[in-house]
C-alpha cells in the first residue's frame, strides 16, 4: 500500500559548546543580552518530518511517497532520497526560497538554544493530494499551517484515510480547527504534552477526543504509549534501547510503525509494539536518519523484546 507522508523536510545543524551557557548568561543584564558562543563541532543531519517517516517506513518494506516543499538549496537532501530509492515526485521546489532548518546548539548540559528557519515549507499548500495516485493511506504530519489544514481537507475529501500527527505544529491551531482535524482523520497520534494541550484548546478530555476517530495514540517517552480505540484503552509498553544516544525523531520513527501496522492490518496490540521498537532503534544513534535495521533483524529485535514473533508484510 503507498502511503503518502505530508509534512516537512529540513536540514538540522547541530552544535556543542563546550561549556556552559549560565557561566556566560549573565541574569542581570538579559535585557540587553548579546552573546557568541564559539561551537568547534558541528554536523548537519538529513531530517524533517516527512522525511524521517519516510526513512522509517521504508526500512520496514512499506511504500512511502513524500509530499513536500523545499528550497533551492535541496540537492544534497535530493541526492540522499536517490540512494534511498524514495520517490521525490511530490517534492516541490519553491524558488527564492531555503529549505526549513533548524539550528541547534547545545551545552554540556543538554541545554539547547534553537532557531527554525520554516522557508519553502511555509509554501506547502502548492502539493495537493490528488496529485499524489493509486494512495491508501496518509498523514499530516508537521508542516506550513496552510498547508496541514488544506491537506487534512484533500485527504478527507477523497476518502483517503489518513493520520493526524500535529506535533511541534500544533500551538498554531485553535481549538476549532483542532477538533475540526480530528474530525476529518481516521487516526491521530501526539506526545503526552501535546495531548494536553489538545485538551486545552478543545476544552475536551483526552477519552472524548478519541471517540472522534477510529484510534488516537499518546506516547509517554520512557513510559511507553497509549492507544484509545473502541472506547478502551490499551497500554503499550516502551522499547528498551540498548542504549540512549539521542531523542530527537523517535517520534517519527514512532509513526512510521504506526502507518505500517494499519496498513498491514496488524492489530493495535502488534502496531503498537511495533511502533516502540521503532522508537528505540532510533534512540540508539545520533541523528535522526543515521540507523538502520533489517526487517529480519526487527522481527528478531521484536521476538526478543516482546516473546512473540511478529511478520512484517512488505
Amino acid at each position: 500500500m503507498r502511503t503518502l507522508i505530508c509534512g516537512s523536510i529540513a536540514y538540522d545543524t547541530i552544535m556543542v559548546f563546550r561549556d556552559r551557557f549560565k557561566n556566560h548568561i549573565l541574569p542581570e543584564q538579559i535585557h540587553i543580552l548579546n552573546i557568541s558562543f564559539l561551537v568547534p563541532e558541528m554536523r548537519r543531519e538529513f531530517g524533517g518530518c516527512a522525511g524521517n517517516i519516510a526513512f522509517n517506513l521504508k526500512m520496514l518494506g512499506g511504500e512511502p511517497l513524500i509530499m513536500a516543499t523545499v528550497g533551492e538549496d535541496s540537492a544534497p537532501y535530493a541526492e540522499r532520497l536517490q540512494r534511498l530509492e524514495l520517490p521525490q515526485t511530490h517534492l516541490r521546489t519553491m524558488p527564492g526560497t531555503f529549505t526549513a532548518q533548524c539550528f541547534i546548539t547545545t551545552d554540556l548540559d543538554d541545554n539547547q538554544i534553537t532557531a527554525f528557519h520554516p522557508g519553502a515549507m511555509n509554501d506547502s499548500h502548492h502539493n495537493h493530494v490528488a496529485d499524489a495516485k493509486e494512495i491508501g493511506l496518509g498523514i499530516v504530519a508537521p508542516d506550513g499551517r496552510d498547508g496541514m489544514l488544506q491537506h487534512a481537507r484533500e485527504f478527507a475529501d477523497a476518502g483517503i484515510p489518513f493520520v493526524f500527527d500535529p506535533g511541534q505544529g500544533l500551538p498554531m491551531f485553535n481549538g476549532d480547527e483542532l477538533l475540526e482535524f480530528l474530525r476529518r482523520a481516521d487516526y491521530a497520534a501526539m506526545n503526552d504534552y501535546e495531548a494536553q494541550l489538545l485538551e486545552a484548546r478543545t476544552a475536551r478530555k483526552i477519552g472524548g477526543l478519541a471517540k472522534l476517530v477510529q484510534a488516537l495514540i499518546v506516547t509517554r517517552g520512557a513510559q511507553g504509549s497509549t492507544i484509545y480505540v473502541a472506547g478502551e484503552q490499551i497500554d503499550i509498553p516502551c522499547a528498551k534501547p540498548a542504549k540512549v544516544v539521542d531523542p530527537t525523531g523517535c517520534g517519527d520513527a514512532y509513526r512510521a510503525g504506526l502507518l505500517h501496522g494499519i496498513a498491514t492490518g496488524l492489530g493495535w496490540q502488534v502496531t503498537g509494539r511495533l511502533a516502540s521498537l521503532m522508537g528505540a532503534l532510533k534512540i540508539e544513534t545520533h541523528g535522526t536518519q543515521n540507523h538502520w535495521a533489517s526487517r529480519d533483524e526487527i522481527s528478531a529485535r521484536y521476538r526478543k523484546e516482546f516473546g512473540a514473533d511478529i511478520r512484517l508484510k512488505g
